[in-house]
């Protein structure tokens, strides 16, 4: 209770200061008297149902619906959980204005052309709310590399106590890391990077000033020079046409001779049959995989056979953290549309994140 009633504090703070989360006018956000809402959910608990008509009263919300019943309904939705739309619902939803994804990508959102195309609805996400698990996870995959845990889980399985079992294994502290993409994920993996004293390199979209935790900030047009330089490469990078495919052959090639690379992004951002490749050559190290493409992996793709692999199945946000903190933007974004206020977390419809 006390680490959920902290963030949603902090998540306050961050509001207004414009820290934590972008913020964005709600269009039609200027009315005197709240009037009644109706928004379409998936299933939500009596007590999170009791949460929300706390924070927003005016708000009916409506769960339980299956495809045919939300589609015949559409029309009278202001807003909605953005896994339930298609694009005969959007055709419908002649009111809706705001579309909350409980995800921080949302790329598969970008798909729906009338979702992208209307101006009058806004999109949020969960930018800001996994980065503390999904960097976590990071580093489990990169120490159980570098410490070649999976050769001692063997010797355990085989009751075996065998001390050359690995001839593989190094430290993190003085190597350098590259996170490419550091926005909200990308941040709280640079963080603990300079915890394990890495020389942290990172890439964004828009050129500025590093924060005390990064060693040197660039943008895309820095990437083959910060590859070449990168003990540990991080992909924490969305799914967008810009970054679609953007780890090919050319790009592995860049890499620094056995660096060890980690993709928490998406799948599509990294051609599979290029990253194969650069295992296959030793051009990498090892590879820490909680998103692939295809996705899932097929069971007899050779990736799953690798012992230089570590695989995860997109799994790397989980965490009761994560529910809390997921949970705090829900409501405050709840309580936001009731009465008209600017949203947080609000997604760049043309940029796709």
């Amino acid at each position: 209770m006390h680490r959920r009633f902290g963030f949603r504090v902090c998540l306050a703070a961050a509001c207004l200061s414009s820290v934590l989360f972008q913020s964005c006018a709600l269009a039609d956000s200027a009315v005197e008297s709240p009037r009644e809402l109706a928004y379409l959910a998936s299933e939500l608990s009596e007590q999170q149902l009791a949460e929300l008509a706390e924070v927003a009263s005016n708000v009916r919300i409506v769960t339980g619906l299956d495809e045919k019943e939300r589609l015949a309904r559409a029309a009278e939705f202001d807003g909605a959980d953005a896994h339930l739309l298609s694009e005969e619902f959007l055709a419908a939803a002649t009111r809706l204005r705001w579309v909350q994804a409980w995800s921080a990508g949302v790329d598969r959102y970008m798909k729906l052309s009338r979702l992208v195309q209307n101006e009058r609805i806004v999109l949020t996400n969960m930018k800001g709310v996994h980065g503390p698990v999904i960097a976590e996870h990071v580093f489990a995959m990169l120490l159980s590399m570098t410490r070649d845990l999976g050769a001692f889980h063997k010797m355990q399985q085989a009751s075996s106590w065998n001390r050359r079992a690995s001839d593989r294994m190094t430290a993190v502290a003085d190597r350098s890391m590259l996170v490419v993409g550091m926005g909200g994920i990308g941040s709280e993996i640079a963080r603990r990077a300079h915890a394990f004293d890495m020389r942290v390199l990172a890439t964004v979209r828009t050129k500025r000033q590093p924060p005390d935790y990064v060693d040197e900030l660039g943008t895309n047009d820095d990437l083959e020079r910060f590859l070449g330089q990168a003990d540990v490469v991080v992909v924490a990078l969305p799914l967008t046409d810009e970054t679609r495919g953007l780890f090919d052959a050319r790009r592995f090639s860049q890499i620094k001779q056995g660096a060890w690379f980690i993709n928490v992004g998406r799948g599509g951002i990294v051609d599979t049959n290029a990253l194969l490749a650069a295992l296959e050559s030793r051009r990498l190290a090892g590879a820490g995989l909680d998103v692939t493409d295809p996705e899932p992996l097929p069971e007899d793709h050779p990736l799953w056979a690798r012992d230089d692999v570590i695989i995860t199945p997109h799994v790397s946000a989980r965490a009761e953290l994560t529910l809390e903190r997921r949970w705090a933007v829900i409501r405050e974004n709840m309580r936001r549309f009731s009465v008209g206020e600017e949203f947080i977390n609000i997604v760049d419809k043309k940029l796709g994140y």
